[in-house]
């Protein structure tokens, strides 16, 4: 069911945003005066169609991972006279460069639009309160205290934990990064340079301020079992509700810690405090239908108090802004992170496929539609992006050859431009093969 959740959330963020994407292209073709023969959503054999009064097919194709919008274009078929002025390749270099790109515009404004929706709606968070600072962490040396709030990063306003995990990714491979902190309840700032020089994290595995050495403000959790799940292996081994887990060294688990531990497949040996009596007990994970390893224990959980909650949401003009905002912030970060993969600071296992945004869109949706928005309006902004990237198939690619021929006076011979294309999709492929490979090694 997981699956066909996944994949369907999947289908609808695509369907969607490759929607917006050549939409873009195609109002601003109309725009220009541009005949359009064809808007498909999907490759490959057409299932469903429609034609207007201007002879453009708006289609459904069968293989519904892209789309595209097919112009009248003398480069492909013959052009009757009477018809050139609406062909792409008899317009302008400014009107063919404002058609393509178009696409990504289309694609930011999704954005957005879609966290306008999200900040108009309100999204529940957390205040970015600091609860624990590891020993020893990069954050320790900088003498950043615990029940302290981030309000700022390099001069930029930190409301929740997202943002401030967004804008610590984008200083990897920088040497320093300056916090601003108030001791939370007060207005008296105080000011932290971290340095950088040795800091280096996974994204998959840990936060970019989890390997700083912060630990956020969060609900409590104390391994007193509140509940043991039929037929588990806890209930197998004999646990009971109310009893005290421990490591076998007697020390401490944390609830992360542990479910990291279990997800690894592996016999855990711990200590139980049972009514003032101790004994040992080993927990042997299982798979669960969903294909992850369980040992069907809940701990007790704590409620976060109600200080620490915020709700952030605005009335319509600050909506808009913060949508603005946000959409420029996440498109900075993914021109940062590319710049980051090409210059090895960030290494390509990080690159992620569709496996991985199926994921992604299945999670969010599960959570309710305010976190899909968020996430469609990622998707959207990191789509914008990666189709400005100069690779000849892609509407970047296409702007460089326009450029090329305003600079030339005349455009680009086709046997450089075939060639190039030739070269841009091998080089699309290798990508989309290495994002489905991590994608598969994550699984």
């Amino acid at each position: 069911m997981s699956f066909l959740w996944s994949t369907v959330s999947f289908l609808i963020v695509i369907a969607v945003l490759v929607t917006v994407h050549e939409y873009g292209h195609f109002w601003a073709a109309r725009k220009c005066g541009v005949k359009v023969h064809r808007f498909s959503i999907g490759f490959g054999k057409v299932i469903w169609s429609r034609t207007d009064k201007q002879g453009t097919e708006f289609a459904v194709s069968a293989i519904p991972l892209g789309g595209y919008v097919k112009m009248l274009d003398g480069r492909n078929e013959e052009v009757p006279e009477t018809l050139k002025s609406q062909a792409f390749d008899y317009k302008t270099v400014a009107q063919r460069a404002f058609i393509i790109a178009a696409g990504p515009l289309a694609n930011f404004l999704f954005a957005i639009f879609a966290y306008f929706l999200v900040y108009s709606i309100g999204i529940p968070s957390i205040k970015p309160v600091i609860d624990e600072v590891r020993p020893q962490s990069i954050a320790a040396m900088a003498k950043i205290q615990p029940n302290t709030q981030i309000t700022e990063i390099d001069g930029v306003s930190t409301p929740d934990w997202e943002t401030i995990n967004m804008l610590l990714a984008t200083k990897l491979g920088e040497s320093k990064v300056d916090l601003t902190l108030v001791e939370f309840g007060s207005n008296i700032e105080q000011h932290r340079t971290l340095d950088l020089s040795n800091w280096t994290f996974d994204p998959e595995k840990q936060s970019a301020f989890g390997s700083l050495g912060i630990v956020p403000v969060r609900s409590k959790v104390d391994m007193i079992l509140s509940k043991i799940t039929e037929n588990s292996p806890a209930e197998k081994e004999g646990l009971r509700k109310g009893d005290k887990l421990y490591w076998s060294d007697n020390s401490k688990i944390e609830w992360h810690t542990f479910l990291e531990k279990v997800q690894e497949g592996k016999p855990l040996t711990l200590k139980v405090e049972r009514d003032g009596v101790w004994f040992d007990k080993t927990l042997t994970p299982e798979l669960n239908e969903k294909k992850r390893w369980f040992v069907g224990i809940s701990p007790t959980f704590y409620p976060l108090a109600n200080e620490y909650r915020t709700e952030l949401k605005y009335d319509m003009l600050e909506a808009l802004q913060k949508g603005v905002e946000k959409t420029f912030q996440l498109s900075w970060l993914t021109i940062k992170v590319i710049g980051k993969l090409i210059t090895g600071n960030l290494s390509l296992n990080n690159l992620g496929g569709p496996i991985s945004i199926a994921k992604g869109a299945g999670a969010s949706s599960e959570i309710g539609l305010i976190y899909y928005l968020s996430f469609m309006a990622l998707i959207s902004v990191n789509l914008g992006i990666m189709n400005l990237f100069p690779l000849p198939v892609l509407d970047g690619g296409h702007l460089v050859f326009l450029v090329m021929e305003a600079l030339k006076g005349k455009p680009v011979s086709e046997h450089v431009q075939n060639v190039s294309y030739r070269i841009g999709a091998v080089l699309l492929l290798m990508l989309m093969g290495l994002g489905l490979i991590n994608d598969f090694l994550r699984l």
